[in-house]
């Protein structure tokens, strides 16, 4: 058998082929998708929506910056990165928080969800609900204390997914899907969220795989509880466009850096993602899950990735 000439053999490390999409292109995408969402947050909110917006891109961006000097890094914001993760920080939290816990999420997104492990896509979690989880666990009271819209100040209300758990008491579906409703900044109108999500797709920043998939197993599973008892569970529609679930699934559920890198795994990804938030929903502590269920959910994507490589070509 002739010796092979790997004189001309050029050995690198992954990824051998690049689609030519830059990482500033991607994120750019992501932080224009998510203009509809922060301009209807700043409709129904006011300034309780601007604040927080400017306080936690802010910091998001000064924590990066201050964080790549101090380790000797070249200091570089030109991915937009953190600035998705500050506008991301923002709409997950309360209209009208504080700003200096709006500040400390997003420095705590920043240092801890990211860059300690590395920075840009070698994080485990997705860094915006790290800060959230944060804040969550260290300031309880004010995480759960909530604003109506259109700026009616000292009025606190249960959120929809609350009132129903609690008080069994449904909002009215197009109120869940304009946002004229309690919650966090960003998750209050899911006609945003949709508009921004398939954008997303449309131009393959994102995995259509991933949503549709926790879009199907949320569907499915509530319609099943629904329908053993429809006085004790709530309806598939309201567990759609009730809570987090549109800004969970377009925009962090699809983050390449915390999700499966093969097609199967994300569907393993999506559908686990949608069958934990009805779980924690319905028998969890919180009447919200989609935090939780996303966090999990990066914690198994290594798993995940692992036992969905393809074989290759002739491999047993």
């Amino acid at each position: 058998m002739p010796e092979l000439d790997t004189s001309r053999v050029r050995v690198s490390h992954s990824p051998h082929i690049h689609s030519g999409t830059k990482t500033s292109e991607i994120m750019g995408g992501v932080a224009f998708a998510l203009v509809p969402a922060v301009a209807a947050s700043i409709y129904f909110f006011r300034l309780e929506a601007v604040f927080p917006l400017i306080t936690a891109i802010a910091a998001s961006l000064l924590a990066e910056a201050l964080f790549q000097k101090v380790v000797g890094r070249e200091v570089d914001l030109s991915d937009y990165s953190a600035l998705v993760t500050g506008i991301l920080v923002a709409l997950v939290l309360p209209p009208g928080l504080p700003l200096f816990a709006v500040a400390l999420g997003s420095v705590f997104a920043i240092v801890i969800g990211k860059q300690l492990f590395g920075g840009l896509g070698k994080n485990i979690f997705n860094p915006a609900l790290i800060g959230r989880a944060f804040l969550v666990a260290s300031y309880p009271v004010i995480m759960t204390s909530w604003v109506d819209p259109v700026g009616i100040d000292a009025v606190t209300s249960a959120t929809p997914l609350a009132a129903a758990r609690f008080d069994g008491m449904m909002t009215p579906l197009w109120r869940l899907f304009v946002g004229n409703i309690s919650g966090s900044l960003g998750e209050t109108s899911a006609l945003a969220l949709l508009i921004g999500g398939v954008y997303l797709i449309y131009k393959g920043y994102a995995d259509w795989r991933i949503p549709l998939g926790g879009f199907g197993s949320l569907l499915i599973l509530s319609s099943i509880l629904w329908g053993l008892d429809p006085n004790q569970f709530s309806p598939p529609l309201f567990h759609l466009l009730a809570g987090g679930f549109f800004i969970g699934t377009f925009f962090m559920a699809t983050d390449p850096a915390t999700t499966p890198i093969t097609k199967s795994g994300r569907w393993i990804f999506g559908i686990g993602f949608g069958v934990l938030t009805i779980v924690i929903r319905t028998w969890g502590g919180y009447p919200e899950g989609v935090m939780f269920a996303i966090l999990l959910m990066n914690a198994f994507t290594p798993l995940i990735n692992r036992f969905t490589v393809p074989k290759p070509l002739g491999g047993g």
